[in-house]
């Protein structure tokens, strides 16, 4: 850091010696610019020091098949977990990047305990949906992902989120597009209805909950401080147990947010 700010400080010593007005400005514009670059080392300090990237969703959302997949590239048969499960995750084109997956429970009285365990940590959100039964279930996915959106913790870290439309082998799964639109539409209606009580997953008070989106507008993805991408995938994939799964825009995510 020290090295880093030399030159700012060497140019701040002549013009400390050069009495008047102008001496002033150059002083207050290097301290701007000192300040600028601590906060975004900062910043960056903080940003790499978080590795996890956390698989969330309703149960039988297919995020425990999808965790055993990308790790072992095998099929395999799964039960509703009841606890976290964490392993290292390699990027395929580049062996030595790696994050940590960790797949949290989807049972409504698990997913925010263990998500308000693992937040802090989160670098990116993998936020699975059934999209074979996302028409009967939008309102209870929009719910889940509308507390996590306005977690303060999460609205301070801004993770990026991307939402997994699993189970595309299935012909009667909604496309990523239809999810996004029902999704914003649902979560539109939830800041209104939700407006008169706190959010916050850890319970503090803050005199209200956050504003998700913009005040004043519909509210769409573009409006959160994180990215916010939807792909369409099938842990399960075309062939059945035998073959592959289809999720060649999940690993191509999860390289880039590395």
């Amino acid at each position: 850091m020290a090295g880093a700010l030399e030159p700012y400080l060497d140019s701040l010593r002549r013009e400390l010696q050069a009495p008047g007005p102008a001496a002033f400005s150059v002083l207050l514009a290097l301290l701007l610019v000192a300040l600028t670059l601590l906060l975004w080392r900062l910043a960056q300090a903080g940003r790499s020091g978080r590795r996890a990237v956390l698989l969330l969703g309703l149960c039988d959302a297919g995020k425990t098949l999808l965790f055993a997949r990308l790790l072992t590239g095998k099929y395999r048969d799964t039960q509703t977990s009841i606890t976290d499960s964490s392993a290292i995750y390699r990027v395929s084109s580049d062996k030595s990047t790696n994050v940590t997956l960790i797949d949290l429970p989807g049972h409504e009285s698990l997913r925010l305990q263990f998500l308000e365990r693992f937040k802090a940590a989160a670098r990116a959100i993998v936020f699975v949906v059934d999209s074979v039964a996302f028409q009967r279930e939008v309102k209870d996915v929009a719910e889940f992902l509308y507390q996590v959106l306005v977690d303060s913790t999460v609205l301070k870290n801004a993770p990026a989120l991307l939402i997994a439309c699993n189970k595309q082998d299935v012909t009667m799964a909604k496309s990523a597009k239809l999810i996004q639109q029902q999704l914003e539409k649902e979560l539109n209606t939830l800041r209104v209805t939700r407006s008169a009580a706190p959010t916050s997953l850890d319970g503090s008070a803050v005199g209200g909950p956050a504003q998700l989106g913009k005040k004043g507008k519909d509210f769409d993805f573009s409006q959160l401080p994180m990215r916010v991408e939807f792909v369409e995938c099938s842990a399960r994939g075309s062939k059945g147990e035998e073959g592959d799964a289809d999720f060649e825009g999940l690993e191509k995510w999860l390289a880039k947010i590395a």
